[in-house]
């Protein structure tokens, strides 16, 4: 029987997710000043259904690119590539995508220690994330051990 090979590869998971979240967080803010409101303390405030546009882009940047395209933009460029624990010929679904990424703030707490210390312990290398959806990260050559 052949398996994935799982390396650790933790330096390149944790550069795809600052490459993420940098843009993530760089056009959120843009949105928010841009279309907020000031408020009290001296910053911008999205109120009502406006306030939803940043999460419904934080879930098309990550969810939807990633369950079309295979990857993230991160992942992409450290040559990361999430696939199914089982099934390494298809690209994630919507809900194993949306699994992987609604762990990202447990995997990311305390500058991400939970989420490296995960990947560390674990068989087959994952993050919270993944376990839940039962999938792991590839180099996108990887090869096969038996």
């Amino acid at each position: 029987m052949t398996e994935i090979n799982t390396k650790t590869n933790i330096t390149d998971r944790i550069f795809a997710g600052l490459i993420d979240y940098t843009i993530i967080f760089g056009i959120g803010f843009f949105l928010i000043y841009s279309m907020g409101a000031p408020n009290n303390e001296g910053g911008y405030s999205l109120k009502g259904l406006p306030a939803l546009i940043p999460v419904l882009f934080w879930l098309i940047f990550t969810v939807g690119i990633e369950s079309f395209f295979g990857v993230t933009i991160g992942n992409s460029i450290m040559n990361l590539k999430p696939i199914p624990m089982n099934e390494e010929e298809r690209k994630l679904t919507f809900g194993e995508s949306l699994k992987r990424h609604l762990a990202d703030p447990i995997d990311m707490f305390f500058f991400g220690l939970i989420g490296i210390l995960t990947i560390k312990n674990s068989d087959k290398n994952q993050r919270v994330g993944d376990i839940w959806a039962k999938t792991i990260v590839i180099h996108v050559n990887s090869k096969k051990v038996k």
